[in-house]
């Protein structure tokens, strides 16, 4: 009896190690700092969203994720809450961070799951007066927890690429709320029907028509979990590569 619990319990052990372990909806991760102290990462990052990290609703309390939350950019715009345990200067409250940018290497693979948050974000975890402690200490173990976005009074927006020309579109999708991140996106010309769009790289999604595009354009989308929404002729007639055309829709 003795022998096979000892077994059972090697066994169980062995897993734990493999397998990030989830107690309540938390799971244990790991979480670093990049950029200004208090600023957001850096501007954009692999997923395109450039200077709007900084602003609403973003507000720079984003995250760059290592493989299992970047996903290879499937991950970009999903939301996380986070926060630090183990540490006097944790203050064991939750933040919300959502998904920005690619931590490719270092500490990011160490681990099942790794977030190399903003340094505000990362300073947000912190008791109060102790942010600048925190970062000191600059790596720490987390507790993580995926949890819906919510952007409301905001509408998905696109950015038309400025590659973009007349018989190809590529654009970046943002501020979508639920899920936040996407598993398709398709679009439909003037009078015609829906074409699947490729992701490019990131949260950019690109469509190469081989002939003039008809415009307005609806675009569809795809989230993680299967849920769909159509933006309607959302890229007007006369649309121009760099502008950004934001919808009337949101999950």
């Amino acid at each position: 009896m003795a022998s096979s619990f000892f077994f059972a319990f090697a066994a169980l052990a062995s897993l734990l190690m493999l397998h990030p372990l989830s107690v309540s909806g938390w799971t244990n991760g790991g979480a670093t700092w990049y950029g200004p102290r208090n600023g957001a990462g850096t501007d954009g990052g692999a997923c395109g969203y450039q200077r709007d990290v900084e602003n609403p609703p973003f507000s720079a309390m984003i995250t760059a994720g290592g493989p299992s939350i970047f996903k290879n950019g499937k991950g970009c715009g999903a939301c996380y809450q986070v926060r630090c345990v183990g540490n006097a200067a944790c203050s064991g409250r939750p933040v919300t961070v959502v998904v920005t940018d690619q931590c490719p290497g270092g500490p990011c693979l160490a681990e099942a799951a790794h977030f190399d948050l903003s340094g505000r974000a990362f300073g947000a975890m912190a008791k109060p007066g102790q942010a600048d402690n925190l970062r000191n200490i600059g790596v720490l173990k987390v507790l993580y927890n995926r949890v819906p976005c919510n952007w409301r009074g905001t509408d998905i927006a696109f950015r038309v690429d400025a590659g973009s020309n007349p018989n190809y579109l590529a654009f970046l999708v943002e501020d979508e709320s639920g899920d936040g991140d996407l598993s398709a996106v398709e679009l439909q010309q003037r009078g015609g029907g829906w074409a699947q769009m490729q992701q490019s790289w990131g949260a950019v999604w690109k469509y190469n028509s081989g002939s003039t595009l008809q415009a307005p354009i609806s675009i569809r989308i795809t989230s993680s979990s299967g849920r769909k929404l159509v933006a309607s002729n959302v890229i007007p007639a006369g649309w121009q590569p760099g502008h950004t055309y934001r919808s009337i829709v949101n999950f």
